[in-house]
């Protein structure tokens, strides 16, 4: 476990991928659990690209 909230009732829970499916069956198996969902930070894409605005990088090289 990762991260519990005792006041808004959830929990964040890491796992192996390979073990992803078993044990969201498992989880979701409790009577008292309502949703289980799966993370999808690892097939997001984390390096970002800075751009820049044109009128910006104009007035940045005036004063050269």
């Amino acid at each position: 476990m990762h991260y519990v909230s005792k006041r808004l009732k959830y929990v964040v829970l890491y796992c192996d991928m390979d073990q992803i499916e078993k044990t969201m069956d498992k989880i979701a198996s409790y009577s008292f659990v309502k949703k289980v969902e799966p993370s999808y930070k690892p097939f997001l894409k984390l390096e970002f690209e800075s751009k820049l605005d044109k009128a910006k990088e104009y007035d940045y090289k005036i004063g050269i």
